[in-house]
């Protein structure tokens, strides 16, 4: 049977991109690694042939000159299959990364002082998981703030990328003064609301200067 007859839904790849990879078999999930059949086998038959004949401990052991011997792999394949066990190797050593966690200001300042030397205005967004561990911090906009030209759209695609919870702004003022400006006030009151329709929360907009720093969750604005 070609994989193609197979209903769109059924086929490796299209079930892993709708469903998850937790929701594929063992023989899917190889399948995806082998990539094609051969002559007379698609490749799922052949990945189910494979794990009939050796177990996936075996085939997580394996070496090259295995691997290229097994019928419906060879070199290609083998080489595949090996890059898969070596990062699976490589992740467990590492174990689980530790995220930072965002307490306080002061550790949201931390990730920006760069921003206080700048000669313009840069908005940036730190993004944080439920669990207030920082997914990433992203660059979004250079030059004077303005409403008409800061849109909610590319802040919340970068939280929607990385599965994060909440954001928080963070800008500079080169005057020194970090009192926010009336665009500024726009920009954060549209900024919450799209968060609200998305449901990622915005947790508060920082403005920072050389020596001083201005929190809208502090003075109660969010």
């Amino acid at each position: 049977m070609n994989l193609k007859s197979l209903p769109k839904a059924d086929r490796p790849r299209e079930k892993l991109i709708q469903k998850g990879p937790q929701n594929l078999k063992d023989e899917e999930l190889l399948a995806i690694l082998l990539g094609t059949g051969v002559e007379g086998k698609n490749v799922l038959e052949v990945a189910k042939q494979i794990l009939r004949k050796y177990s996936k401990k075996r085939l997580l052991k394996m070496q090259y000159n295995d691997l290229s011997k097994i019928k419906g792999v060879g070199p290609a394949k083998a080489c595949t299959i090996l890059a898969a066990q070596e990062l699976i190797k490589r992740a467990l050593e590492i174990g689980e990364e530790t995220l930072p966690i965002i307490r306080s200001t002061k550790d949201v300042i931390a990730q920006f002082t760069y921003l206080r030397d700048k000669s313009r205005e840069h908005l940036a967004g730190l993004y944080l998981n439920a669990r207030n561990e920082m997914v990433h911090k992203k660059h979004l906009f250079v030059g004077t703030l303005n409403a008409n030209l800061v849109h909610p759209r590319e802040i919340f695609e970068y939280a929607l990328l990385g599965n994060a919870a909440s954001v928080i702004l963070v800008h500079n003022h080169p005057s020194g003064d970090p009192e926010p400006s009336e665009d500024d006030l726009a920009i954060t009151k549209r900024i919450i609301e799209a968060g609200k329709i998305m449901g990622i929360d915005v947790l508060d907009h920082i403005i920072i200067t050389k020596t001083k720093i201005f929190s809208f969750k502090e003075k109660k604005l969010i």
